[in-house]
C-alpha cells in the first residue's frame, strides 16, 4: 500500500492543518489485526479517519466506486476493498477477512451511507467479522465532519475535526449467530456515540 502511504503524507498534514484535525487516543491504535468501526456523517470521514490513524486502512466502499475504471484502479491501488451492499457480499467479506489474517487494519462504516436520519441503524458486518476472525473491534468516534462535506455539497466547509479513538473491544472467535452480532454491534455503537458527546 505504496500509494496509500503517499496519499496520507501528503494530505494528512493538510487536513490537520485545514480543519484543525484533533486526534484522541491515537495509542489506543493495536498492532496487530483490527477492525476500525466509525460513524459516518459526511462524504470526508475516510479521509478524516486516514489522517486521524498512523496505519495504513483497507477501507470498504460500495462497488459503484469502481465503475469508472481510472478510479477502480486508485481504489485498487489504495486498498480499497468493493462490497455489494445490503447482499451479504461473500467476496468483499473474504478480502476483509484476507487483510486481518495478514495483520492488517481494515475500516468499516456499520451505518453503510450518510444518507438519512442521523440515527440510522448499524448493520453487523463488521461484528460477523470480528467474530468470525477473532480481530478486535476499535470504536471511533468521528466528530465534526458532517459539517464539512453533505451530499450534495460541492465545496467542503470548514469545521474543526476531532477523531476520538477508544480502547479495542476484544472479541474471541466464535459463531457469528444473529444474537451475537446485535450484542457486539452495541457494544461498538454505545462506546462510538459515548466518545461522538464526550
Amino acid at each position: 500500500m505504496i500509494l496509500y502511504r503517499i496519499a496520507r503524507a501528503v494530505l494528512g498534514p493538510l487536513l490537520r492543518l485545514v480543519w484543525r484535525l484533533e486526534v484522541v487516543g491515537a495509542e489506543n491504535v493495536p498492532t496487530g489485526p483490527a477492525i476500525v468501526v466509525a460513524n459516518h456523517d459526511s462524504l470526508s470521514d475516510p479521509f478524516f479517519l486516514g489522517a486521524a490513524i498512523e496505519r495504513p486502512l483497507h477501507f470498504l466502499a460500495k462497488r459503484e466506486l469502481w465503475s469508472n475504471p481510472v478510479a477502480g484502479r486508485l481504489l485498487d491501488r489504495l486498498g480499497g476493498i468493493p462490497v455489494e451492499r445490503r447482499r451479504g457480499d461473500l467476496t468483499a467479506v473474504a478480502a476483509l477477512a484476507s487483510a486481518l489474517e495478514r495483520g492488517d487494519a481494515v475500516a468499516i462504516f456499520p451505518q453503510g451511507t450518510v444518507l438519512g436520519d442521523v440515527d440510522r441503524p448499524w448493520q453487523r458486518g463488521a461484528a460477523r467479522l470480528a467474530l468470525t476472525t477473532g480481530a478486535p473491534l476499535l470504536p471511533v468516534a468521528i466528530v465534526g465532519a458532517a459539517h464539512v462535506l453533505r451530499p450534495g455539497t460541492r465545496i467542503p466547509r470548514l469545521a474543526r475535526v476531532r477523531i476520538v479513538i477508544g480502547p479495542p473491544i476484544d472479541v474471541e472467535r466464535a459463531d457469528p449467530t444473529i444474537p451475537a452480532t446485535r450484542e457486539l454491534t452495541g457494544r461498538v455503537r454505545d462506546a462510538v456515540r459515548a466518545m461522538s458527546i464526550s
